[in-house]
């Protein structure tokens, strides 16, 4: 084992760990119910795991905590002259892999528990993709959409400063997620050069190619879902060609998903974003609602077909759903109605565990978000290797390498799966899990 767990908190945030504490034990006595906690979800994963492994316990306790946590308060002089005070997290899961790798997050709903679940899960990800990282996350409680160019860079720039003293090119590297882009990376890229005389560009991944990022990261994640869509299809002797699918969450991640789909001949039927969603049975013109997205705000402005809104998308008939936008959207209420034959997660924790097991006794082959939304940190790490040499590859070659190693991994699941006659998502905790107990194990504790 690695560090011991470091917690720097105030006693206001104390007091606010206590008090989700106690709804998640709630949570915990009530096993039937959903768990609305993503780290009592990410736990009760982690615990399915452990006891099929048959993990030794010592090991099993110490996989359930982070080994760092950061909690920061901190001002942002606004555009109107006031001071106003913001409250950040970064925290580390586990570093026996290698250092910890995970996106930062700016949104006002995210709190310390959502960080340290999205901290666990990027630990197992990247051990089950088998690349040389444990995980972390980070967030800043605030809406990056309510704030000026200028704000948005002030704050980043002084999140840099207080959580510069965890991360690092070999031991904590930070990459964009939910309400984050290469923008922010690159602002978060400097302040921490300028904070070390020297340019770092290895400090952070999904920056803009112009100053070391990566060919092919932007697309990364969304072109890894339908890698493995190819993949489960392929299992079925289908392809690509006039499936239908559905895409709930228009960003990053979903529209890009979405995007690509539709280049592959795939017939996306439905798509939405945080206002509301368009469903058309015939499929709809992606690069039309892009466009429309790009223009207005919302692709909900867009007259291609009939409004639905984003809960009303996952219970659509079609091949495959892509819930692609934030956790705890499949439940114990909305499960029993899912259509769809595979479900792809694109989100992190965007099912429920005990919807997981209505879907699996209902016959709906999913594939977890820890292995089909792996191609973001593939690259992530691929721009990391890149900046550490000096030496940037072409977006062909990017491409490429990232498809060999998500089509490997989805494949040793698969295979775990049948072996173990389990579902998917306990196949792919099989492996990561065993892999990051394996890395523990071997190193030993210091001193």
């Amino acid at each position: 084992m690695t560090a011991t767990t470091t917690t720097v908190k105030t006693a206001e945030d104390v007091n606010e760990t206590k008090t989700a504490s106690v709804r998640s034990k709630n949570s915990v006595h009530a096993p039937s119910h959903d768990s609305a906690n993503p780290y009592q979800n990410a736990l009760k994963q982690l615990e399915l795991a452990a006891q099929r492994l048959e993990l030794d316990a010592g090991i099993h306790e110490i996989l359930k905590h982070p080994e760092r946590e950061l909690t920061v308060h901190f001002p942002v002089k606004m555009d109107d002259g006031s001071h106003r005070s913001f409250t950040g997290y970064r925290v580390q899961h586990n570093i026996a892999r290698g250092p910890s790798k995970g996106g930062v997050r700016y949104s006002p709903l995210t709190d310390l528990d959502e960080v340290r679940a999205l901290s666990m899960w990027m630990t197992w990800k990247c051990a089950i993709v088998n690349i040389p990282f444990g995980g972390a996350k980070g967030g800043v409680v605030c809406d990056p959409k309510q704030l000026s160019p200028g704000e948005l860079e002030r704050l980043t720039r002084r999140y840099t400063s207080e959580i510069s003293i965890v991360i690092g090119p070999n031991t904590d590297i930070p990459a964009p997620d939910m309400g984050t882009n290469p923008q922010v990376m690159a602002w978060m890229m400097d302040t921490y050069s300028m904070q070390h005389g020297r340019t770092v560009p290895a400090v952070v991944t999904g920056k803009p190619v112009a100053i070391g990022g990566s060919e092919g990261r932007a697309d990364a994640t969304g072109r890894g879902i339908t890698f493995i869509a190819r993949e489960a299809l392929r299992e079925r002797g289908r392809s690509l060609t006039n499936a239908t699918v559905a895409v709930q969450g228009f960003g990053n991640v979903g529209g890009t998903a979405a995007k690509i789909f539709h280049e592959l001949g795939a017939k996306v039927v439905a798509v939405s974003d945080a206002i509301g969603g368009i469903y058309n049975p015939g499929g709809l013109d992606i690069p039309a609602l892009q466009e429309c997205a790009n223009r207005d705000g919302t692709l909900t402005t867009h007259s291609s077909g009939k409004q639905i809104s984003s809960a009303e998308l996952l219970e659509l008939d079609c091949d495959i759903l892509v819930p692609a936008a934030i956790e705890n959207q499949i439940t114990t209420e909305n499960a029993p109605r899912i259509k769809a034959d595979i479900i792809i997660e694109g989100a992190n924790g965007p099912t429920t565990p005990a919807a997981d097991r209505i879907l699996q006794e209902r016959g709906v082959f999913l594939v977890p978000d820890v292995l089909a939304n792996a191609g973001g940190v593939v690259v992530s790490y691929f721009e990391w290797v890149q900046d550490l040499q000096c030496f940037f590859w072409q977006e062909e070659e990017v491409n490429a390498k990232m498809e060999a190693i998500m089509t490997r991994a989805y494949r040793d699941v698969r295979q775990m799966a049948r072996r173990e006659e389990v579902d998917m998502r306990l196949a792919a905790y099989l492996i990561g899990v065993r892999r990051v107990a394996d890395a523990s194990t071997l190193r030993g504790i210091y001193p």
